[in-house]
């Protein structure tokens, strides 16, 4: 199987480059002022262990309320799938998604939990929230 460098993205298949491109896109919130929750679920998430470079494999579950923007759920997809061979731990990688989301959509609110599937015997949760200070 051949590799692929992804400094080299001439040879990158296009889902490849989109991915490694993936940004956290907003648009305006079509109800701002109105409190309501957005529920996104992400069961494709991979990452790699830092300690051993096994793939740790999650299902994401986002849920804010929105202030003035919502993300695009095209772009969550790719940003989500930019972790694929990451090497960060289940909780890092948790927290810094969480904080991306944050920077991008300034939410009023927002929960993200990580369910990562069971290796080795052991089942991990990990479990992150925002508020915005009023």
């Amino acid at each position: 199987m051949t590799q692929v460098s992804n400094a080299d993205t001439s040879t990158m298949k296009y889902g490849e480059r989109e991915i490694e491109e993936g940004k956290l896109i907003t648009f305006p919130n079509p109800r701002i002022g109105r409190y309501y929750t957005i529920n996104i679920t992400l069961p494709e998430f991979t990452c790699k262990c830092p300690f051993s470079g096994y793939p740790d494999f999650a299902t994401l579950h986002l849920t804010y309320v929105p202030n003035e923007k919502v993300v695009e759920l095209k772009a969550i997809k790719l940003y989500i799938n930019s972790y694929r061979d990451r090497y960060i731990s289940h909780e890092e990688s948790v927290n810094q998604i969480l904080d991306d989301f944050v920077a991008a959509c300034d939410p009023l609110e927002a929960t993200l939990k990580g369910d990562f599937n069971p290796r080795g015997n052991v089942h991990t949760v990990v479990e992150v929230h925002h508020k915005k200070d009023k």
